[in-house]
């Protein structure tokens, strides 16, 4: 009795020190849920990598992907990683001050001036040291995707930034985004991605800020009448699993694993100005929204309001990290 029982032990914590193992002749799962639309860049890096992974390790791993929070919404999907029960997020960067302060960076407002740039800072060295900020919580960081630089819609003009007081704005769960706002006058309000549309139809929030795929994607332009071409932040994501998950395979199968994350995370990177173009221009072409474009001058006012969140957060995130970032700025 005392060896059985001794037996089921060890074999539990075999199971539980390698998530990754199936069963004999079974594939390895690897549930990758994401919050957003199969068009847009991030589902359609998903889709990507589950058909890469089904050509290249048929029989050895399978890839479900889940989208529009069908298995798992914002507010759980860090802890379902965590658990177990999904495989691979790819969370956007504003989800991680729980974990790091130092993603916040890209949260600070114009901190870039372009895409350009936030690839150029992507591809510095401490850029790649931020994948692995999250060690100590066992998440592991393999890649950054790319959505786009995000503009503000609004049930009012706006070009000044005082035109945003007052205004309730959806955010994505971020201190700095929050500080953001604040500086405006505005009233941030966190929100789950799926919950967007309908908090702006009913008038809960009265504005947002997303790049043009996600504002297509999610028809938010049906029921915001402005959006400001203000090109403020980004809105990237962090590809991740946990180092648990990720070193229990065997060696064999992760390297090719990772050869078609990087393979994905090009594709996904140089495509996804393309689909915001698109996406943009489909809005324009629609007349549903007015679209607001501003000048230098007025860009700037913007820029000068938010500009304090940098100094507050400097400490948190790192005067190195953020030296790094604007380095990366060929206009400055």
């Amino acid at each position: 009795m005392y060896k059985s029982c001794v037996a089921a032990m060890v074999a539990a914590l075999y199971w539980l020190s390698a998530p990754a193992m199936a069963a004999e002749g079974e594939p390895i799962v690897i549930k990758f849920a994401h919050v957003v639309a199969d068009d847009t860049p991030k589902g359609k890096g998903a889709l990507l990598f589950q058909k890469l992974v089904g050509e290249r390790l048929a029989g050895k791993v399978k890839v479900e992907v889940y989208p529009n929070s069908t298995l798992v919404g914002d507010a759980d999907e860090m802890q379902a990683l965590l658990d177990g029960k999904v495989q691979m997020l790819a969370p956007s960067l504003s989800k991680f001050d729980k974990y790091t302060k130092k993603l916040q960076v890209f949260d600070l407002p114009f901190l870039f001036d372009d895409e350009a740039a936030v690839q150029r800072f992507q591809n510095r060295e401490m850029s790649r040291e931020l994948l692995r900020s999250m060690a100590d919580s066992g998440i592991y960081g393999l890649a950054y995707w790319n959505n786009g630089l995000k503009q503000l819609s609004a049930t009012r003009a706006l070009v000044k930034p005082e035109d945003a007081a007052g205004l309730a704005f959806r955010i994505q769960p971020s201190t700095v985004l929050e500080a953001q706002f604040d500086a405006v006058g505005a009233k941030p309000v966190r929100l789950p991605f799926a919950d967007v549309y309908k908090s702006l139809q009913s008038g809960v929030v009265q504005g947002a800020e997303n790049p043009w795929s996600n504002i297509a994607s999610q028809k938010m332009n049906t029921v915001q009448p402005f959006i400001t071409e203000s090109n403020h932040g980004v809105l990237n994501y962090m590809l991740v699993t946990t180092s648990k998950f990720w070193m229990s395979m065997p060696f064999a199968v992760r390297s090719e694993l990772e050869g078609i994350v990087l393979e994905v995370t090009q594709t996904v990177n140089k495509e996804a100005a393309a689909l915001n173009q698109r996406d943009r221009d489909r809005i324009v072409a629609s007349g549903t929204s007015k679209l607001i474009t501003l000048t230098p001058e007025q860009r700037q006012a913007w820029r000068e309001q938010m500009m304090p969140v940098w100094k507050t957060y400097e400490a948190d995130i790192g005067a190195d990290v953020i030296r790094a970032a604007l380095t990366v700025n060929r206009k400055r």
